[in-house]
């Protein structure tokens, strides 16, 4: 009895300071002194179980301790879009996940306006947006792009006469991480590492006919003008970045410098995602034949644009 009575009062004292609770010959826990037996830990038996979809795909989220619910939920989506079907409606996801209808739809909306997925108009099926695929491809860097592109970027500057940058976005900018003098033996200043304004050269149109959601946050700071021929009006930007991504090039004629033009085309890695782009720049005169550039001069620079794409793993054209 007396052993009985000291297992007893430690139980207790396990229990009061919240530590765990001393076991038996069976590891069952011994009962308190009220002759309950201890409560075990909260996690071992309050945590939901995720219920695995019955056709293999994500679980539905279930809560953990700290966590904050809306933002598992809009995870359980993102990774359900990223998955086989890729393309789903509102009562898909809701059907999939186990969640209501309303709550779905509220996520996906949330979702939709930072450019993490993007609705079908015809359809209304979701699927994952640029904003996130860009934030994919971060993987690949300015110093891998450039390695991938040297032999094309040299080749270019060869055909076209012009010099030559490779681009990539940084911070609603242009980073130039790579620039090939025009060959001849004029006096030139090397671009690498310069930011470039987004919505005021060819490299940046290029990039952002395939990232419209970064229009939101430029039409927020607003566009500045470099030159009198500078598109400073969003709607005016969005109509020419629609032209953009359906020629599949870009260009400025005065836009950045008053008598600089150029041309760019973006570059795409095997998962299709735009990671960079690349073009040639020079005179007025010799890159445009009236108010459009020159035919040969867009020719070479979107093989090369493609040359590059398909060092990157993408399907060739």
């Amino acid at each position: 009895m007396e052993a009985i009575a000291l297992h007893y009062a430690d139980a207790s004292r396990y229990e009061q300071e919240g530590g765990q609770p001393p076991r038996g010959s069976d590891d069952r826990p011994l009962a308190s002194a009220s002759g309950r037996p201890p409560r075990e830990d909260a996690t071992r038996c309050d945590a939901p179980k995720a219920a695995s979809d019955r056709s293999g795909g994500p679980k539905r989220p279930g809560r953990t301790r700290g966590s904050i619910q809306s933002i598992e939920r809009a995870a359980a989506i993102l990774r359900l879009l990223s998955g086989r079907s890729r393309r789903l409606r509102v009562v898909d996801v809701a059907r999939e996940l186990g969640l209501p209808k309303a709550t779905a739809h509220g996520i996906l909306r949330t979702l939709q306006l930072v450019g993490f997925v993007e609705q079908d108009h015809e359809s209304g099926k979701y699927q994952l947006g640029a904003a996130l695929l860009h934030m994919g491809s971060s993987y690949l860097d300015g110093n891998e792009l450039r390695a991938r592109a040297l032999n094309w970027a040299d080749a270019l500057a060869a055909q076209s006469g012009e010099s030559v940058r490779i681009g990539t976005l940084h911070d609603n900018r242009v980073l130039v991480v790579h620039h090939v003098f025009r060959p001849d033996d004029s006096r030139q200043a090397m671009d690498v590492g310069t930011l470039l304004p987004v919505h005021a050269c060819a490299l940046g149109k290029a990039l952002l006919a395939r990232h419209r959601y970064l229009e939101i946050e430029l039409a927020a700071a607003g566009l500045a003008a470099y030159t009198p021929r500078t598109v400073t009006d969003v709607d005016l930007l969005g109509q020419e970045l629609e032209e953009t991504a359906d020629r599949g090039w870009a260009c400025d004629i005065g836009e950045l410098h008053p008598n600089t033009a150029s041309i760019a085309a973006p570059i795409e890695d095997r998962r299709g995602v735009t990671v960079g782009a690349i073009g040639i720049s020079g005179p007025i005169e010799r890159l445009c034949d009236g108010p459009r550039p020159r035919a040969a001069l867009i020719d070479h620079v979107v093989h090369g644009a493609h040359m590059v794409s398909r060092e990157l793993g993408a399907i060739p054209w």
